[in-house]
């Protein structure tokens, strides 16, 4: 429900204010016409002073003037929210600068001009706003809480000969004083804010102005993890741009950390049970100050944590989420998917709600009061200027707003861990893991894992204590090894649940846990979302690989929590956008958009992974997704290192990358590197050396080391000439060697080449090249005896096992139907244009059975060789196997049907 129009006279201080002057009724009748703005403050607040009032004065009656203003405006209905907080905010701002401006020429008149050590340039003050002057949205009757900075301690510079130095510290302290005097002394005019300062580093025991040097050396030795909460809201009122760049340089990592930081859940909901025990307290003591709309149950303050936890958990890796706005944050999440949107729509409805109902009781009395009226007449009156005919009615919809909001924040921020373990045996395993006590230890976990039905318990009891015996564990943090306990317990029951390999998984599972027990935020994660635990213990069950992965990669811990992301296909542009976004928010910080790039590869690759161990994609489809996700990551890391190029002469390069191998037959596994050569076209007599560089760098971009590891192994070795070539090629180059001088070999390489990346015209160039490369006449039986040389050749460098069968390298394995292949493709292209296709070994096979190019019984038994090749490959790989070999028995029928159809293909082939 709107809240109801109603007159004005609804507040007794707008009457009361009104009232006191003739005057004033027609002000504010004049001024409430439109939304207010800063010109509007500047030509109100010179008419007072020109009427001989001190600045002081002539600010707060503007203050009141405005107050009025907009309770006028919003109880008639021509104001929103919106517009209420905007202009307190506004005006707040306003009244900082004037003052300031005002009040520093008189400082430097009697001490002269603060002036910084190191840098020799004038001192200006930064007035931080926090809270929600900090958010735009303060209230109309409010506080506001500011931080003073000064940039570099110093001495003023005096030029008159009355004037006394003082340091900058002094300077900035009495300026700091005189500002707040400014604005909160209580006058015959009243005051134009309240002004609270405990927010400051070491609050009211820390000195009122600090310095750069001690906000950072304050923030990094003793930042508390509410003051991150606080510091969100933190916006700049005053100050030289270059001055507040270096304040947000301090203080932006200290308030976002660049992991992804679940602990924040423990410190926000740790902060809230202190506010809702203090309310409690003091609604207990004065009954007639129940009903916070602000910090009791469902109110206010929960709406602002609920958008915040998220801001302090992901705001280092999301600039996005950095908007000190709760309502705009709340947009941000709804977008970004991490709350529904129609749960984001819900709480901002509340919190229109609640901020609209908190206005109208602070409405009544001017008063910072966020509680309703202890007396029947008040309720009434403000449940009329909310739109209700009487206060029941009211408080039914408040209750229902309240009852919403406290329902979402108790589904993120409800103690998943409050709770003992629900059985005697599992507190004796907490008991005996937190003590370690030798064989009581073993003997307490032996008998709970034989309770949970644990098929070895005995050897998983071990593991257990071997896991908790190292000296890892032991130097943990106490709320660190809390945590890790209760995973433990709960990981127990979910192991045991499993029909099979339940030791392999527990071991796999504590190796994970022991690499990530000195990241807190990790084992917050897991302790926040039970579920992401339990999805967390099926993937490394079905994988070793799995659980190597995320070993390595715990980050993408963060990937458990959206089922809906996870399950979902994906979505290559905006993949794509979503890269060029994240890269563009940190230009210029090349590091940082490395590791963005891996961050963003591992994230996908491990949503097919979770795709893949669900058996939700064939292993066709798998490899055309990453492939897919190489082409993409290929291309915007071109873009990306193509802007780090000072020297480069146009907008695009004149340059493509050519895929061959795995990723030019789109077979791509998960560990595959690719394979590429760099071709340009371009008159630029610079040319030659830039795009070297543009190789090169993109190289170093996609195999450098960083702390998110790397993005891909890169092999240029098909390059013209191979390692005697160079790196890059001109495309008239690349085509008279392919023509000319390439080895048979190369012709068999280009059968799995495509374009990948960079420019398409180029793209479209490189790919009629091939087709007329792969269709060129060729002596059939001079080619037989070249494919069958160089697999003879490939065969020698790989030597068998007799006991075991390697999929790929063994006679009748992967390579030989590969080489079968490309030897039908460079026979027969020239007539039948259609083997040029890029369409997989497999589908190459059935063409050529079609065509009556091969047997075609043969044709079919070895492409289902193939297929079944890979799908034992990719489980081989999934367990962690480095190897792709299994027993000959396994495969002895595969093997038979594509030796044969090797015999049969070479069979003419001379001796």
């Amino acid at each position: 429900m709107k809240p109801a129009l109603v007159d004005s006279s609804a507040s007794r201080f707008f009457v009361r204010w009104s009232q006191a002057d003739p005057c004033r009724p027609a002000m504010i009748a004049d001024c409430a016409q439109a939304p207010l703005s800063v010109s509007d403050f500047i030509r109100l607040l010179q008419r007072e002073t020109d009427a001989g009032l001190t600045l002081p004065a002539a600010m707060r009656r503007l203050r009141n003037l405005v107050v009025t203003t907009l309770i006028a405006r919003d109880l008639s209905g021509r104001a929103d929210l919106a517009e209420v907080v905007a202009t307190m905010t506004a005006f707040g701002d306003f009244a900082i600068t004037t003052h300031l401006d005002a009040l520093m020429q008189e400082m430097i008149a009697l001490h002269g001009v603060p002036v910084g050590d190191e840098s020799g340039r004038a001192q200006e003050m930064i007035v931080l706003g926090m809270g929600k002057l900090g958010g735009g949205e303060l209230n109309v009757s409010s506080d506001i809480d500011l931080i003073f900075v000064y940039p570099e301690d110093g001495d003023t510079h005096t030029t008159e000969a009355d004037q006394r130095s003082l340091s900058n510290h002094e300077f900035f302290i009495r300026l700091g004083k005189k500002l707040i005097a400014a604005l909160s002394e209580i006058t015959e005019e009243g005051f134009t804010f309240r002004v609270d300062m405990a927010l400051r580093p070491n609050g009211a025991s820390g000195p009122l102005v600090s310095s750069l040097n001690m906000v950072e050396q304050y923030l990094i030795r003793q930042g508390r993890e509410w003051e991150r909460y606080a510091w969100t809201k933190a916006r700049a009122v005053t100050g030289a741009a270059e001055d507040i760049a270096a304040l947000e340089a301090i203080s932006h990592p200290f308030i976002f950390r660049r992991y992804l930081d679940y602990g924040s859940i423990d410190a926000l909901r740790s902060m809230h049970a202190q506010i809702r025990a203090e309310v409690n307290r003091q609604e207990t003591l004065h009954p007639d100050r129940s009903n916070n709309v602000k910090l009791g149950r469902g109110g206010i303050r929960e709406i602002e944590f609920l958008s915040q936890v998220f801001q302090l958990i992901r705001g280092g890796r999301e600039a996005d989420l950095r908007d000190r706005s709760t309502r705009a944050t709340l947009a941000t999440l709804s977008l970004r998917g991490l709350l529904a949107a129609e749960v984001v729509e819900q709480l901002l409805c509340s919190y229109t709600f609640l901020r609209n109902l908190e206005h109208r009781l602070q409405y009544l009395e001017d008063a910072q009061t966020h509680t309703l009226p202890n007396n029947d007449a008040d309720c009434l009156l403000i449940a009329q200027m909310m739109g209700y005919p009487d206060t029941a009615s009211l408080l039914k919809t408040l209750d229902q707003h309240r009852q919403q909001v406290a329902a979402q924040f108790d589904a993120i921020f409800s103690d998943k861990h409050s709770e003992t373990p629900d059985d005697i045996q599992a507190a004796g395993v907490a008991a005996a893991l937190s003590a370690l006590n030798g064989e009581n230890s073993l003997t307490d976990i032996k008998a709970h894992l034989h309770t949970l039905q644990f098929q070895d318990a005995e050897a998983a009891a071990q593991r257990l204590l071997l896991t908790w015996g190292s000296a890892r564990m032991q130097t943990l943090p106490e709320v660190s090894r809390d945590r890790l306990v209760a995973l433990i317990i709960d990981a127990l029951k979910i192991i045991s649940k499993q029909p099979e390999g339940q030791l392999t998984t527990l071991g796999r599972l504590l190796d994970f846990l022991d690499n990530i027990a000195r990241r807190a935020a990790y084992l917050a994660l897991l302790t926040e979302y039970p579920r992401a635990l339990d999805r967390l213990i099926r993937m490394i069950a079905a994988s070793g690989w799995a659980a190597t992965y995320l070993t390595k990669h715990p980050l993408l811990l963060d990937e458990l929590l959206d089922d809906a992301a996870l399950n979902a296909a994906p979505n290559w542009p905006a993949f794509a956008a979503d890269c060029e976004q994240q890269l563009a928010s940190t230009a210029g910080d090349i590091e940082r958009q490395m590791d963005i790039l891996r961050e963003m590869h591992h994230a996908q690759q491990f949503r097919l992974l979770a795709q893949d161990l669900e058996g939700e994609l064939s292993v066709e489809r798998l490899a055309d997704h990453l492939s897919a996700l190489a082409d993409t990551l290929v291309q915007i890391t071109l873009n990306a290192v193509w802007q780090t190029i000072a020297q480069r002469h146009k907008e695009s390069p004149s340059f493509t990358v050519i895929a061959y191998g795995k990723l030019g037959s789109k077979e791509l596994g998960y560990v595959s590197d690719l394979d590429v050569v760099f071709l340009y076209e371009d008159d630029d007599p610079e040319a030659p050396g830039l795009y070297a560089r543009l190789a090169q760098r993109f190289i170093t971009w996609m195999t450098a080391y960083t702390p998110a590891g790397i993005l891909f192994d890169i092999d240029i070795a098909l390059r013209p000439d191979g390692a005697s070539g160079l790196l890059v090629s001109s495309f008239a180059t690349y085509e008279r060697y392919q023509r000319q001088s390439a080895w048979p070999w190369e012709h068999q390489a280009l059968t799995r080449a495509r374009w990948c990346a960079g420019d398409a015209a180029l793209g479209t160039r490189f790919e009629a090249l091939r087709e007329a490369v792969l269709r060129q006449p060729r002596d059939i039986l001079a080619l037989k005896h070249d494919v069958v040389l160089m697999r003879d050749r490939m065969r020698a460098a790989n030597p068998e096992r007799p006991a075991k069968f390697d999929l790929k390298h063994a006679a009748g394995g992967m390579i030989d139907i590969e080489f079968i292949v490309q030897f039908l493709v460079l026979a027969h292209a020239d007539a039948y244009p259609q083997l040029t296709a890029d369409i997989g070994n497999i589908a190459l096979l059935k063409l050529c059975a079609s065509l009556c190019l091969t047997d075609a019984s043969l044709a079919e038994a070895a492409a289902n060789a193939y297929r079944d090749y890979r799908k034992l490959q990719h489980q081989l790989r999934l367990q962690g196997e480095e190897k792709a070999s299994v027993a000959p028995t396994q495969v002895e029928r595969q093997s038979l049907a594509v030796q044969q159809l090797w015999r049969h293909t070479f069979a003419e082939t001379p001796v």
